[in-house]
Protein backbone atom coordinates (compact mmCIF):
# COMPACT_ATOMS: atom_id res chain seq x y z
CA UNK A 1 0.00 0.00 0.00
CA UNK A 2 2.62 2.61 1.34
CA UNK A 3 6.20 1.64 -0.76
CA UNK A 4 9.26 3.54 -1.01
CA UNK A 5 10.96 3.02 -4.32
CA UNK A 6 14.26 4.34 -6.19
CA UNK A 7 12.45 7.59 -7.50
CA UNK A 8 10.08 8.55 -4.57
CA UNK A 9 7.29 7.04 -2.34
CA UNK A 10 4.24 5.54 -3.82
CA UNK A 11 0.72 5.03 -1.76
CA UNK A 12 -1.80 2.88 -3.88
CA UNK A 13 -4.40 2.45 -1.55
CA UNK A 14 -7.64 4.74 -0.17
CA UNK A 15 -8.63 7.34 2.41
CA UNK A 16 -10.53 4.18 3.69
CA UNK A 17 -7.37 2.21 3.84
CA UNK A 18 -5.53 4.89 5.78
CA UNK A 19 -8.42 4.82 8.40
CA UNK A 20 -7.92 1.38 8.57
CA UNK A 21 -4.61 1.36 9.74
CA UNK A 22 -4.89 4.53 11.83
CA UNK A 23 -7.93 2.21 14.15
CA UNK A 24 -4.80 -0.59 13.91
CA UNK A 25 -2.15 2.10 14.81
CA UNK A 26 -4.91 3.81 17.87
CA UNK A 27 -5.59 0.19 18.75
CA UNK A 28 -2.69 -1.45 18.80
CA UNK A 29 0.07 1.46 18.78
CA UNK A 30 2.01 -0.02 16.04
CA UNK A 31 1.30 -1.08 12.63
CA UNK A 32 2.76 -3.74 10.26
CA UNK A 33 3.50 -2.32 6.66
CA UNK A 34 4.21 -4.77 3.65
CA UNK A 35 6.13 -4.58 0.96
CA UNK A 36 7.95 -1.02 2.52
CA UNK A 37 10.64 -1.59 0.04
CA UNK A 38 10.03 -2.10 -3.66
CA UNK A 39 12.27 -4.81 -4.27
CA UNK A 40 14.57 -3.19 -7.26
CA UNK A 41 15.11 -0.98 -3.68
CA UNK A 42 15.38 -3.37 -1.40
CA UNK A 43 17.58 -5.51 -3.54
CA UNK A 44 20.17 -2.26 -3.63
CA UNK A 45 20.42 -1.83 0.24
CA UNK A 46 20.85 -6.10 0.48
CA UNK A 47 24.49 -5.79 -2.71
CA UNK A 48 25.47 -2.50 0.05
CA UNK A 49 24.48 -4.32 3.21
CA UNK A 50 26.79 -7.73 1.81
CA UNK A 51 30.00 -5.41 1.80
CA UNK A 52 29.08 -3.57 4.61
CA UNK A 53 31.12 -4.04 7.89
CA UNK A 54 29.46 -4.53 10.70
CA UNK A 55 31.21 -3.07 14.35
CA UNK A 56 30.18 -3.89 18.31
CA UNK A 57 27.50 -1.16 19.43
CA UNK A 58 27.07 -1.09 23.48
CA UNK A 59 24.50 1.35 23.99
CA UNK A 60 24.52 2.25 27.98
CA UNK A 61 22.97 -0.95 28.73
CA UNK A 62 20.10 -0.97 26.75
CA UNK A 63 21.34 -3.04 24.10
CA UNK A 64 24.36 -4.88 22.80
CA UNK A 65 24.38 -5.00 18.83
CA UNK A 66 26.14 -5.20 15.79
CA UNK A 67 26.07 -1.89 13.90
CA UNK A 68 26.89 -1.70 10.33
CA UNK A 69 29.68 1.13 9.45
CA UNK A 70 28.92 1.51 5.64
CA UNK A 71 28.18 4.93 4.22
CA UNK A 72 26.88 4.45 0.76
CA UNK A 73 24.76 2.02 2.49
CA UNK A 74 23.26 4.41 5.55
CA UNK A 75 22.95 7.54 2.84
CA UNK A 76 21.16 5.29 0.48
CA UNK A 77 18.32 4.23 3.31
CA UNK A 78 18.67 8.05 4.33
CA UNK A 79 18.22 9.09 1.34
CA UNK A 80 14.75 7.49 0.21
CA UNK A 81 12.77 7.95 3.44
CA UNK A 82 13.69 11.46 3.86
CA UNK A 83 10.45 12.13 1.78
CA UNK A 84 7.82 14.78 2.73
CA UNK A 85 5.22 12.50 1.43
CA UNK A 86 6.22 9.60 3.89
CA UNK A 87 5.94 11.93 6.49
CA UNK A 88 2.70 13.05 5.61
CA UNK A 89 1.19 9.41 5.17
CA UNK A 90 2.89 8.55 8.64
CA UNK A 91 0.97 11.29 10.27
CA UNK A 92 -1.96 10.63 8.48
CA UNK A 93 -1.91 6.74 10.19
CA UNK A 94 0.01 7.71 13.71
CA UNK A 95 -1.23 11.44 14.19
CA UNK A 96 1.88 12.39 15.23
CA UNK A 97 2.94 16.09 14.87
CA UNK A 98 5.02 17.45 12.02
CA UNK A 99 7.95 15.89 10.96
CA UNK A 100 10.98 17.10 10.38
CA UNK A 101 13.57 14.11 9.05
CA UNK A 102 14.24 10.44 9.57
CA UNK A 103 17.50 9.10 11.24
CA UNK A 104 18.68 5.55 11.73
CA UNK A 105 20.83 2.94 12.03
CA UNK A 106 21.16 -0.57 10.49
CA UNK A 107 21.87 -3.22 13.33
CA UNK A 108 22.15 -6.91 13.44
CA UNK A 109 21.59 -9.44 16.27
CA UNK A 110 22.96 -12.90 16.36
CA UNK A 111 21.24 -15.65 18.66
CA UNK A 112 23.27 -17.47 20.90
CA UNK A 113 25.22 -14.71 21.65
CA UNK A 114 25.99 -11.76 23.52
CA UNK A 115 22.88 -9.71 22.07
CA UNK A 116 20.29 -8.43 23.63
CA UNK A 117 17.71 -5.41 23.88
CA UNK A 118 16.35 -4.17 27.38
CA UNK A 119 12.45 -2.82 27.95
CA UNK A 120 13.07 1.18 27.60
CA UNK A 121 11.54 3.72 25.66
CA UNK A 122 12.62 6.37 22.95
CA UNK A 123 10.57 9.48 24.68
CA UNK A 124 13.26 12.34 24.12
CA UNK A 125 15.44 13.93 21.51
CA UNK A 126 12.48 15.25 19.15
CA UNK A 127 11.92 11.48 18.40
CA UNK A 128 7.50 11.42 17.21
CA UNK A 129 7.15 7.58 15.78
CA UNK A 130 9.96 4.55 15.78
CA UNK A 131 9.92 2.88 12.65
CA UNK A 132 12.08 -0.44 11.90
CA UNK A 133 12.97 -1.77 8.33
CA UNK A 134 13.24 -5.99 8.46
CA UNK A 135 16.79 -6.19 6.19
CA UNK A 136 17.02 -9.87 7.27
CA UNK A 137 18.36 -12.55 4.58
CA UNK A 138 16.71 -15.24 6.25
CA UNK A 139 13.66 -15.75 8.04
CA UNK A 140 14.61 -15.37 12.42
CA UNK A 141 13.34 -17.22 14.77
CA UNK A 142 12.00 -15.27 18.23
CA UNK A 143 13.16 -11.40 18.30
CA UNK A 144 9.85 -9.83 18.66
CA UNK A 145 8.50 -5.93 19.21
CA UNK A 146 6.97 -6.11 22.35
CA UNK A 147 4.87 -2.95 23.55
CA UNK A 148 4.57 -2.74 27.43
CA UNK A 149 2.66 -0.69 29.28
CA UNK A 150 4.77 1.27 31.45
CA UNK A 151 2.33 1.50 34.97
CA UNK A 152 0.90 -1.93 34.91
CA UNK A 153 3.57 -3.86 33.08
CA UNK A 154 0.99 -5.45 30.46
CA UNK A 155 1.82 -5.90 27.10
CA UNK A 156 -0.15 -4.90 24.80
CA UNK A 157 0.83 -5.64 21.99
CA UNK A 158 3.73 -7.73 19.90
CA UNK A 159 4.58 -8.49 16.71
CA UNK A 160 7.64 -10.46 14.70
CA UNK A 161 8.10 -8.37 11.20
CA UNK A 162 9.93 -10.99 9.74
CA UNK A 163 9.04 -10.46 6.25
CA UNK A 164 12.00 -9.17 3.73
CA UNK A 165 11.52 -5.36 3.01
CA UNK A 166 8.40 -5.03 5.57
CA UNK A 167 8.33 -2.63 7.88
CA UNK A 168 6.56 -2.02 11.02
CA UNK A 169 5.77 1.92 12.73
CA UNK A 170 5.07 1.77 16.50
CA UNK A 171 4.21 4.71 19.25
CA UNK A 172 6.34 6.89 21.40
CA UNK A 173 4.83 7.56 24.36
CA UNK A 174 5.91 8.16 28.17
CA UNK A 175 3.10 5.67 29.05
CA UNK A 176 4.80 2.64 26.75
CA UNK A 177 7.99 1.02 27.00
CA UNK A 178 9.75 -1.81 23.99
CA UNK A 179 12.24 -4.47 23.33
CA UNK A 180 13.12 -7.30 20.99
CA UNK A 181 12.80 -10.25 22.92
CA UNK A 182 15.46 -12.97 22.41
CA UNK A 183 16.21 -14.30 19.32
CA UNK A 184 15.99 -18.25 18.79
CA UNK A 185 17.68 -20.75 16.31
CA UNK A 186 20.81 -19.73 14.06
CA UNK A 187 19.17 -16.87 11.52
CA UNK A 188 20.48 -13.16 12.70
CA UNK A 189 18.29 -10.57 12.49
CA UNK A 190 19.15 -7.20 10.90
CA UNK A 191 16.89 -3.83 10.10
CA UNK A 192 17.21 -0.52 9.65
CA UNK A 193 15.69 1.37 12.74
CA UNK A 194 15.28 4.70 13.70
CA UNK A 195 12.78 7.82 14.24
CA UNK A 196 10.65 10.18 12.70
CA UNK A 197 11.96 13.27 14.64
CA UNK A 198 10.10 16.63 14.49
CA UNK A 199 13.77 18.45 13.99
CA UNK A 200 16.34 19.20 12.72
CA UNK A 201 14.99 19.79 8.87
CA UNK A 202 15.41 16.90 6.54
CA UNK A 203 17.91 19.01 4.51
CA UNK A 204 19.80 18.88 7.31
CA UNK A 205 20.38 15.30 6.69
CA UNK A 206 21.08 15.64 2.82
CA UNK A 207 23.66 17.80 3.72
CA UNK A 208 25.24 15.97 5.55
CA UNK A 209 25.70 12.93 3.37
CA UNK A 210 27.19 15.72 0.44
CA UNK A 211 30.14 14.07 0.29
CA UNK A 212 28.57 10.80 -0.86
CA UNK A 213 25.77 12.36 -2.96
CA UNK A 214 26.65 11.67 -6.32
CA UNK A 215 27.14 7.92 -5.38
CA UNK A 216 23.66 7.77 -3.95
CA UNK A 217 21.68 9.53 -6.39
CA UNK A 218 23.25 6.95 -8.77
CA UNK A 219 22.12 4.03 -6.62
CA UNK A 220 18.90 5.56 -5.26
CA UNK A 221 17.74 7.22 -8.81
CA UNK A 222 16.31 4.94 -11.48
CA UNK A 223 18.57 4.65 -14.94
CA UNK A 224 17.62 5.28 -17.93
Amino acid sequence: MIQVTRSGVTFRGTNTDLKTLRGQFDQQHCVLLRDFFEPELLSLARQCLDRASFQDHHDSGIAEELMAEDRTLNGLLHMVTNNPKLFELVRQITGCDPIGCFGGRVYRMIPGGSHYDTWHSDVGDNRLITLSLNLSAEVYSGGLLQLRELESGRIVHEVANTGLGDAILFRISPKLCHRVNALEGTAAKTAFAGWFKSQPSYRTIFGALRGDTADIQSLAMPQD
